[in-house]
């Protein structure tokens, strides 16, 4: 208190040499003072009313600042020793040139102040130093610092003195640059130099110190975004004094005048700037989530947030979104887009685009589009084939593709009856066709088999929690996307396959620390985030990737140059929902898992046939190649454990490879003894009894792991391996002619059907299980595909095949009774193709001579078959042709004439005469061919007479 006393008896002095009456007014506010001043040096003592808010920042992986956070405003501390001289000088020489020698307050300007006092009745002249502008800041709440009064004059002056006793002047120089305001929401040097020039006060020229300390004395007068050229002047003011007080020569100060800024254009903007939009509003929701964090800290507490953003990832992927979306927004009703990239092998989000602009109201562009629920379409169907996969099903299992109709279980009867995208039905399939080619009927048939609630569960087990648990929410059209999944979750789901069946949780925030630098979050620690345990058999990751990055096995139905062929092995599934409102393509390396949404964010529909392959594919498509074509963006995907970036997915153990029939080339009738035309390799798991085959499979010895040779579709079947090759069976044929087909019938058709389902077709044909003596040449050997085993689904199958004239087809069992009963089957009788043929007249062996009628059958499907013909060769151990007797004939014949052969314009000798069906490709079945004699006629018998 004595020190308190002193000071005022100083100030009180030199007022009292001025004026006897300002000595006695000095009394008066001396004694007003004393009970005030104790109170007020406790708070000068612990600093309690210094400015502690900081503002926190979130930075990606390599340290680009994305966003400020803060309440008050923009304000960061820095140590003296970072704030450069010419900042330090070009303030004390406008706010307090003798900060260095005065003890805190300057007692002329006291004394000035108190005589206007006197004179006006009110302190008009400033003249704060620099330790008096800080304690009123401190000290003073809001209404006693804009209080203009000597009392608040002498009180400041006080408080300042003592403050200079107890810190140094580097202290309160610090504190004082980290505490002053210098407008537009800037508070400390820092904070202004981050606003005014973008860049950390360190770095701040002898032009840009002055123009930031010309802004003190008055921030709102001096606005340099509003009136420039009153800032500029300012400095000019600044530079003078430095001159004057000897900081710096007047050629340095016309250098520093002349150099920026010149205008408000070298100027940053005042706007916080807000990079990768959608992330970084992710980032700023999740941080009141991280666990340890007081929320509190968030707005005030100088955080320092690092993230896992790359934004050389993210500048490529907003730059690629924008393109695409601008090429084709007219053509496909097409007005915005989102990516999200994850690393599979950690589960770090590289890149956000919420939406095409997060700007732009018209498509509500702040809306994040990959945190917002959206039907998938077919994206869903890999999570379905994984299922069935550790169901026991197998990649190289048969599936029909062919009209359906489903019981959805709501009391309709078969009312669901889905349909592919390009309208067709394309028969048996194999599983790996059916997933790489995207055919829904498959895929919806085979839900049923693994049951909706498993997957509801699988689905959650993989991440996805959008979908909930209540499979009662849900029919089979879950598979083809009939629920809603946010592009992240979907994307992580995959990233499970990419990273080998590890299950990755996505996280954004990476480490937290506080403005000490001490470590209050890191994601290392984090048991919620980051990768998780195995949840899915490698095999079966591998598969699906193996399945998904096919280019040939997708062909049919993408195209063999489709967006989702790269040049490099990826993984992709493209998705398209009904009215055409959203598409998806999201694929994956083992480095890098991209995930693509495109659409209208007010949920309209894009043009009619905008498919995920036209809309989202190539973006993911043009994203992927330019990554993998960036070496620098490459090489930040590596990490230990995993193959070089781009060299595809490696086969983990428990897995060979077997060749299986494709099933296209058994669609032409061939001798079952040749096999099949053309096999593939296909992967099957082995060392694992529980996936054994499913009953529907044909029992299998286990063969040798068999290498994967280059041109391995062409690697031939061995004949033994026909019978072992899943999905196929062996069996014998028995035709039918129509009462027996009725027979058939209805021994297939017991019980009645189920609402809803179709009528059957009569078969052409039934199997035998095995060939009896009896009826050993009413038989031929083929290959059949194994019926599906729901009763309703093979009926729709047999209808499709025979109605399309597909000759693999799933047989139907012959009764009993028809077996014993069948006495052969009718000669020239092509089980195939269900024609009949044959020659009636002449007879094998038979000599003829003159104008013969060839009398026979010939009844064919024209959609099946071109024509008939006749043909004869001579037989006389030299070579001959087949010479075609006649004209050809489109027209089928039963028990009829067929062609007139003239037999007299022949030479006498041996022939074989044959009957052709030619089918539409040219090619025909086994002729139906007879051996004649031609004899010369017998002489003409003469008149008698």
């Amino acid at each position: 208190w004595g020190c308190f006393k002193t000071v005022i008896t100083i100030s009180l002095m030199a007022l009292a040499a001025l004026t006897g009456a300002v000595l006695v007014t000095g009394l008066v506010i001396y004694n007003s003072l004393a009970g005030e001043l104790a109170e007020d040096m406790e708070a000068l003592q612990s600093l309690e009313g210094v400015e502690d808010f900081e503002t926190t920042r979130i930075y990606d992986r390599n340290g680009v600042l994305l966003y400020e956070v803060f309440e008050e405003g923009r304000r960061t501390e820095v140590p003296l020793e970072r704030i450069p001289f010419a900042m330090r000088w070009a303030i004390i020489a406008t706010e307090d040139d003798t900060f260095y020698q005065n003890p805190g307050f300057d007692p002329p300007s006291i004394a000035r102040a108190a005589l206007e006092w006197l004179r006006e009745g009110e302190v008009v002249s400033g003249g704060s130093t620099i330790t008096q502008q800080l304690v009123r800041n401190i000290v003073f709440d809001y209404e006693e610092r804009n209080e203009i009064t000597l009392r608040r004059k002498l009180k400041e002056a006080a408080l300042a003195w003592v403050m200079t006793r107890q810190y140094t002047k580097d202290q309160i120089l610090e504190l004082y640059l980290n505490e002053v305001y210098f407008g537009n929401l800037a508070y400390g040097i820092e904070g202004a130099a981050n606003v005014y020039f973008d860049k950390p006060a360190a770095e701040l020229t002898i032009g840009e110190a002055a123009f930031l300390a010309g802004l003190v004395q008055a921030p709102a007068a001096y606005d340099p975004y509003t009136n420039f050229e009153a800032a500029k002047a300012r400095q000019r003011q600044v530079l003078d004094l430095m001159v004057l007080h000897g900081y710096l020569t007047p050629v340095e100060a016309d250098a520093a005048f002349s150099e920026p800024p010149l205008s408000s254009a070298d100027l940053a903007s005042p706007d916080v700037s807000l990079l990768a939009p959608h992330f970084t509003v992710e980032v700023r929701r999740q941080l009141s989530e991280l666990p340890g964090l007081d929320p509190a800290l968030i707005g005030r507490g100088g955080l320092e947030i690092y993230t896992t953003l790359d934004m050389g990832f993210q500048n490529l992927a907003e730059q690629i979104v924008v393109e695409r979306v601008n090429e084709v927004r007219d053509e496909f009703n097409l007005s915005n887009a989102a990516l999200v990239v994850i690393h599979p092998a950690t589960g770090e989000v590289l890149a956000m685009v919420g939406s095409v602009d997060y700007n732009d109201e018209t498509i509500d562009g702040n809306v994040n589009i990959i945190l917002s629920p959206q039907q998938p379409g077919s994206a869903m169907k890999p999570l379905t084939y994984a299922l069935a996969f550790e169901q026991g099903w197998s990649a190289a299992d048969i599936l029909w593709d062919v009209p359906m109709a489903y019981d959805t279980g709501i009391g309709a009867g078969y009312d669901y009856e889905p349909v592919n995208y390009d309208g067709r039905f394309h028969g048996p399939v194999r599983l790996r066709d059916a997933l790489a080619n995207s055919y829904n009927i498959p895929a919806v048939t085979l839900l049923r088999e693994v049951g909706v609630a498993n997957l509801l569960e699988f689905a959650r087990r993989l991440g996805i929690e959008s979908l909930g648990t209540d499979p009662a929410r849900y029919g089979l059209s879950l598979t083809l996307g009939g629920g809603e999944v946010t592009p992240l979750e979907l994307t992580a789901a995959f990233a499970t396959f990419a990273s080998g069946g590890r299950h990755v949780q996505p996280y954004l925030i990476s480490r937290v620390t506080d403005n000490e630098g001490t470590v209050l979050y890191d994601v290392a620690n984090d048991p919620e985030r980051g990768v998780g345990e195995q949840i899915l058999d490698p095999r079966i990751a591998f598969m699906i990737s193996d399945i998904l990055s096919d280019n040939d096995a997708r062909t049919p139905a993408m195209g063999a140059d489709s967006p989702l062929r790269l040049e490099f092995p990826a993984a992709a599934k493209t998705g398209t929902t009904n009215d055409f409102r959203d598409n998806w393509t999201i694929g994956y390396t083992p480095h890098l898992v991209v995930g693509v949404w495109a659409g209208n964010t007010d949920n309209s529909p894009m043009a009619e046939g905008t498919s995920g392959l036209t809309g989202a594919a190539p973006i993911w498509h043009d994203y992927m190649t330019a990554v993998y074509g960036d070496a620098e963006l490459a090489a930040l995907l590596e990490r230990p454990g995993l193959p070089p970036p781009g060299s595809g997915f490696t086969p983990p153990g428990g897995l060979e490879q077997r060749p299986v029939c494709v099933l296209s080339t058994l669609r032409d009738p061939q001798p079952a003894e040749q096999g099949c035309e053309r096999t593939r390799l296909e992967w099957f798991r082995v060392g694992d009894e529980s996936l054994g085959p499913k009953p529907t499979d044909v029992p299998t010895p286990t063969p040798s792991p068999i290498p994967t040779p280059e041109g391995a579709e062409d690697v031939p079947l061995p004949p033994s391996r026909l019978e072992i090759e899943p999905g196929l069976w062996v069996l014998s044929v028995l035709p039918l002619d129509e009462e027996q087909r009725q027979t058939v019938l209805a021994s297939l058709v017991t019980d009645d059907l189920p609402p809803g389902a179709p009528s059957p077709a009569p078969p052409p044909y039934c199997e035998v299980s095995e060939i009896r003596p009896e009826i050993a040449e009413a038989v031929s050997l083929q290959i059949f595909i194994a019926a599906p085993e729901d009763p309703v689904d093979a009926i729709r199958a047999r209808n499709w095949a025979y109605r399309n004239g597909v000759p693999i087809v799933p047989g139907v069992t012959c009764p009993p009774e028809l077996i014993e009963s069948v006495a052969g089957p009718p000669e020239g009788f092509d089980p195939e193709t269900g024609a009949t043929y044959e020659i009636v007249s002449p007879r094998s062996e038979e000599e003829v001579y003159g104008v013969i009628p060839i009398i026979g059958t010939a009844v064919f499907d024209p959609v099946r078959f071109q024509y008939y013909k006749l043909e004869i060769m001579r037989v006389d151990g030299s070579p001959n042709d087949w010479v075609t007797i006649g004209e050809t004939h489109s027209e089928s014949v039963e028990n009829g004439l067929l062609e007139y052969l003239h037999a007299d314009a022949l030479p006498p000798g041996t022939y074989l005469l044959r009957l052709v069906l030619v089918r539409q490709d040219g090619n025909f079945p086994t002729p139906y061919t007879v051996q004649i004699t031609i004899v010369p006629a017998p002489p003409t018998p003469t008149p008698e007479g």
